[in-house]
């Protein structure tokens, strides 16, 4: 294990792991499977070794998490270490979970790195920062949220085979940023059903342009970017109709602080960028007003947060 890693996992001693992984939004617009920004929310873990597998959760969706059959976190932690020849040890698991599950959030991301820090720390794998990345973006299929729950902060990816290219930066901490919620989940493959096969050429090059308005636009803090940057012709169009809060609330841009709108990874949550603390009661209440008639979802306001799972070390094993 690098020096570095052996600092976040703490000494070779097993005993113990305390992990804090970032919600993520991912897409923000244009950029489809290919940006992402961390949130300060986040899943909390506490895990040592026990003679049976435990989860003591607390938090959002409390009975999923706490569940031992088809979780995700303890599926990705067996199967690693079974694949790597490691025996796999029970787990007794405390947990804080602050990400809804199914919302576009980042939870499967979230999950999946636990799952793999997990096997890491207690199979005593000699793995690097960039296997781990490598083998959590594998598990998602794209690298968008795997990349901002690890690293922190506004993330550009891309792979080439298993090798995963990453541009960082930390977002304005002026910025403010509320996820507006509805009362039911989406599942990530309902949503990518809803794409189709081919885009015209007016389609691809308008997300071509939003998608680098939109790197740029967070690397120098230009929230005048934001409303073009935002925009979308290749996902949210075709998930409007299992996304209904978006098509309502995306003519907010530009307007009571707002910044820009997006579905918030593949929906159906909507994130809404805001210029500072001091406009979020104007763009709540617009948000509100936008909403009249449906049912009241849930505003969760928050900030974009620079660090990830374990950005202090990440950054210089990455070269970002």
């Amino acid at each position: 294990m690098s020096e570095a890693l052996s600092a976040f996992f703490g000494d070779a001693n097993p005993a113990r792991l305390r992990l804090r992984l970032p919600a993520t939004s991912a897409n923000l617009g244009p950029g489809f499977d290919a940006a992402a920004v961390a949130l300060d929310f986040y899943l909390e873990i506490e895990a040592q070794p026990a003679a049976e597998f435990s989860i003591d959760a607390t938090g959002r969706d409390r009975e999923l998490c706490s569940r031992l059959e088809n979780n995700l976190i303890l599926e990705v932690y067996k199967n690693l270490l079974e694949s790597n020849g490691q025996r796999v040890i029970p787990l007794a698991i405390q947990m804080t979970n602050e990400i809804p599950l199914g919302m576009g959030c980042g939870s499967s991301a979230a999950g999946r790195l636990a799952g793999i820090l997990l096997a890491v720390h207690f199979g005593q794998l000699d793995w690097s920062s960039e296997r781990i990345l490598e083998e959590a973006v594998a598990l998602e299929g794209h690298p968008d949220n795997a990349v901002a729950c690890w690293l922190g902060g506004f993330v550009a990816a891309a792979c080439e085979g298993r090798r995963v290219h990453v541009a960082r930066v930390a977002p304005s901490t002026e910025w403010r940023a509320i996820v507006v919620l509805p009362a039911e989940p989406l599942s990530t493959g309902e949503a990518r059903a809803m794409l189709p096969e081919t885009y015209s050429r007016a389609d691809a090059v308008a997300n071509i342009q939003s998608a680098a308005l939109l790197g740029m636009a967070f690397a120098q803090g230009r929230g005048d970017l934001l409303r073009m940057a935002m925009r979308d012709h290749i996902h949210q169009p075709y998930r409007a109709a299992l996304c209904p809060l978006l098509p309502r609330l995306l003519p907010l841009a530009g307007e009571h602080g707002i910044l820009g709108v997006a579905l918030s990874g593949a929906g159906p949550s909507v994130l809404v960028v805001i210029s500072s603390e001091e406009k979020v009661p104007g763009a709540a209440a617009a948000i509100h007003k936008a909403l009249t008639g449906s049912a009241e979802p849930e505003l969760k306001l928050c900030r974009f947060v620079p660090d990830g799972a374990s950005h202090s070390f990440e950054a210089a094993l990455l070269g970002l």
